[in-house]
């Protein structure tokens, strides 16, 4: 075997080892507690999903938790018990938080379920044996808990062309690598063969620094023939981060923000190969690992072979704790490792050392003064970044500047703190810098996600009125189209004129005065949901206009249509046909010019269509007034019949064009269109009176006038005083000043005095009034009426109320029972009532 180069890391401490407390006997197995408790998120990624439920028996190995995503790995029963809770529990964080975790009351017979293992690894597909892997459970050792299925996952983009075996345990304390590899190397070097088969690299690189000689010569021995290099090194804290030791073993240094993947490496632990070999080779899964129990508050410091679960108090009674001596209990190292809130936590997979220090083995830091810019943090750390800088940039909350200057290049090894004269924690600043970056980091994410949905609705949208006015610039061409191909062919319009006087006789006519009375109806229908909603004397009159135009027209269709046979030969005028269709156009193009003035910013070719269709609106509306201005000539047969007809389709369109002026003149701010088509609607109306008036017989011009709303005095002067004493109600309901209240009082008094005078002046008989003696009603009386009608309303309410309870509506109904009792009892020995 080849003596390899050793290349060396910038920075770096030497810190007291203190690794003799526990190395200096073998690994021992920890006694089976009475009681497991296993965190369902002991790694990096997804917490695992229980397939188990509480009271449920389980056997050693057996899965009680599935991985729940892709970066994720299973739980598996550590020994035979039952399942007794379900729920948060106590977990390994400086925090003290609670996690999800199933508790096992174990039964002491450490039963195993039926393992399956592989001798033959090597005949499997990698994918099944990456899954094998996966299913055991297995996630790496040493530090972090990354997925060890997932790291194995080549990249496409670049093959792994050296496995490194990271066996360096740097960190103070910790033995717990050291007497794996003394004891277990056999199974270590099966477990690098079988990442060597997944992997299929070029080389193997077994690093182990220089004071674990014991360690050394049983790895070696172990190896034997095979092409696997063992590399020993100077000791050097913190040479077993996964980039240093790779710069240290090839010189190569992992590039910033980057994985040793991208550069065609892949670091594993010794105790995470020792793992796959069981998982592979005996089928178990990972339920147990080798831990360290040290520090001066321990009689007797050791490493243990300690299932996943078992509760850190016991762990430490079977080491001999000194609960006096104890000062601080840390998990992991003295310099990576965080001090625990309680012993009550559990063992869990990544948990590589415990440490029972006393005051004077660890005494408390100093307080932290200020940065005194010495530059020693500088000079020991091993990832080359600037720490004093780092710090002021955290203080600041420059994230910008913390990202310049790589933070999270900062592999958190504390030899920075370590060295500092001021005592300052400078990992806890980085730590918390790290934790903000990220939370502002997903939130941009999230904020950039919803832009983009944003935008592509804004888009969706844009695109289907982009097709909607595709489609309406190709109707409007198909039509213009169709009509040049009319006005251009002489054949066609003879066609048209000799089929017009079939085709347009009495059905014609009969199609026009079902549309009006349908029409007539409509309007009906509506003004009487408004009557409904909103009782005011102008409304009755207009759902009584209203009406007597549906009866008129309902009539008129009934007579056209029984006399159909006798008139079929009677057909309409060509002025009736043509004041139609000029009508039709006109509102189809009002609509067309109405919709394009409410773009914002119209194009171009928006402007120029918006000009020409007012062009068209204009020459339209010209054409309609003069066909309007036109009188239609009469029909020869029948005169009366027709001269009805139009009086009843007059009476129709004034009453329901009164209707929409009416609807528009409610509107407290009317728009510039609306405003524009109430002045229309005004001046559709006075020529709809005119020709009304203008149809009605001589001996009922009079009666018409005032049926059509041009001269009534009388109904004028009712509605006046009708709406003059709602406002003055109104404003009393609402506590209007006396200043307002004595203006609408004596607008009340001056509609009185208009409307005597009116029926004085008319020919109607003056109304017989009759009166009525109205009784007072006492205070009594009153009092309980006013009880009887709350009870009732809240006892309705909780009737509506589907969640209401029985007790509220029993007592409900016993409160207005006796409210009606009462009043029934006043209303018995009261004789005026």
């Amino acid at each position: 075997m080849s003596v390899m180069q050793i290349w060396d890391i910038p920075g770096g401490i030497h810190p007291p080892e203190r690794k003799d407390l526990s190395n200096k006997t073998g690994i021992q197995r920890a006694p089976l507690p009475a009681r497991l408790v296993l965190p369902l998120n002991q790694h990096i990624g997804a917490p695992a999903e229980p397939v188990v439920a509480v009271g449920e028996p389980v056997l050693k190995g057996q899965l009680i938790a599935k991985a729940n995503g892709f970066i994720s790995v299973p739980v598996h029963a550590p020994t035979s018990g039952t399942v007794s809770f379900i729920g948060p529990q106590p977990y390994p964080h400086v925090s003290g938080m609670l996690v999800p975790a199933i508790v096992i009351d174990t039964d002491g017979q450490d039963q195993w379920s039926e393992l399956q293992p592989c001798s033959d690894y090597r005949a499997l597909e990698p994918s099944a044996l990456l899954e094998l892997i996966r299913q055991a459970g297995i996630s790496g050792l040493g530090g972090a808990g990354f997925p060890t299925a997932v790291k194995l996952t080549e990249r496409p983009t670049q093959k792994i062309h050296t496995l490194i075996i990271n066996g360096t345990e740097c960190e103070p304390y910790i033995t717990a690598d050291d007497m794996l590899m003394r004891e277990f190397a056999a199974e270590l070097i099966s477990g690098i063969e079988i990442l060597v088969h997944l992997v299929n690299p070029e080389q193997v690189l077994i690093g182990i620094e220089d004071n674990k000689p014991e360690a050394i010569a049983a790895v070696k021995q172990a190896v034997a023939e095979r092409p696997f290099q063992v590399c020993v090194f100077p000791t050097k804290y913190p040479s077993g981060g996964e980039k240093q030791l790779i710069q240290i073993l090839t010189g190569v240094e992992v590039p910033s923000g980057g994985l040793p993947a991208d550069i065609g490496m892949l670091c594993q632990n010794v105790g995470t190969a020792v793992a796959v070999h069981n998982a592979v080779i005996l089928g178990k899964p990972l339920i147990s690992r080798i831990t360290t129990l040290t520090g001066e508050a321990l009689a007797r410091p050791m490493n243990v072979e300690v299932l996943l679960g078992t509760p850190v108090g016991e762990l430490l009674n079977f080491a001999g704790l000194d609960e006096r001596a104890l000062n601080r209990l840390i998990m992991g190292g003295p310099m990576m490792g965080f001090t625990l809130p309680n012993i009550d936590v559990p063992v869990i997979k990544t948990t590589n050392c415990l440490l029972a220090s006393s005051a004077a083995e660890l005494p408390a830091p100093t307080p932290a003064m200020p940065c005194i810019r010495c530059g020693e943090c500088a000079e020991v750390c091993p990832a080359s970044l600037l720490p004093q800088q780092l710090h002021f940039f955290a203080l600041g909350q420059d994230h910008e500047q913390l990202k310049a200057h790589n933070l999270f290049d900062c592999i958190e090894c504390g030899a920075c703190a370590y060295v500092c004269p001021s005592s300052i924690p400078l990992v806890q600043y980085y730590r918390a810098a790290k934790g903000e970056i990220r939370d502002l980091e997903q939130k941009q994410l999230k904020a950039e996600q919803s832009k983009q949905r944003f935008e592509l609705r804004q888009e969706r949208l844009r695109l289907a009125e982009e097709k909607k006015e595709a489609e309406r610039k190709a109707r409007l061409e198909r039509a213009a189209l169709a009509k040049a191909a009319q006005a251009d062919n002489p054949a066609l319009k003879s066609t048209e004129a000799t089929a017009a006087p079939k085709a347009s006789g009495l059905s014609d006519e009969l199609k026009k005065l079902k549309i009006q009375a349908s029409m007539a109806q409509v309007a009906l229908k509506k003004a009487e949901k408004q009557l409904a909603t909103h009782n005011t004397p102008e409304l009755h009159a207009q759902v009584s206009e209203l009406r007597s135009a549906a009866e008129e027209a309902q009539k008129t269709l009934d007579a056209a249509l029984a006399a159909e046979p006798a008139s079929a030969s009677t057909a309409p005028t060509a002025n009736d046909a043509e004041l139609k269709k000029a009508k039709i156009d006109a509102a189809m193009l009002r609509a067309q010019l109405r919709k394009l003035e409410k773009i914002e910013a119209p194009t171009a070719e928006q402007a120029t269509e918006l000009q020409q269709l007012r062009s068209q609106l204009e020459a339209a509306e010209k054409l309609l007034a003069s066909l309007q201005a036109t009188p239609a000539p009469a029909p020869a047969k029948p005169a009366i019949a027709a001269n009805d007809d139009e009086l009843k389709k007059a009476k129709i369109d004034a009453a329901m064009l009164r209707a929409q002026l009416r609807k528009l003149e409610k509107i407290e701010a009317p728009t510039a269109e609306q405003a524009t088509e109430l002045q229309q609607l005004r001046s559709q109306l006075e020529a709809a009176e005119k020709l009304l008036a203008s149809l009605q017989p001589p001996e009922k011009q009079a009666p018409a006038q005032t049926e059509a709303g041009v001269v009534d005095p009388l109904k004028k002067a009712k509605i006046e005083l009708a709406m003059a004493r709602a406002a003055l109600k109104k404003a009393e309901k609402a506590e209007t000043d006396t200043d307002q209240l004595s203006t609408l009082t004596a607008a009340v008094s001056t509609a009185e005095q208009a409307l005597h005078a009116a029926e004085e002046a008319s020919s109607k008989p003056a109304p017989q009034l009759q009166r009525s003696d109205k009784r007072p009603v006492d205070e009594a009386t009153r009092a309980l009426k006013t009880e009887v009608a709350f009870a009732r309303a809240d006892l309705r309410k909780l009737e509506r109320d589907d969640n209401a309870e029985a007790i509220a509506l029993e007592a409900a109904r016993s409160r207005l029972s006796a409210a009606e009792q009462a009043l029934s009892a006043h209303q018995a020995t009261d004789p005026t009532l």
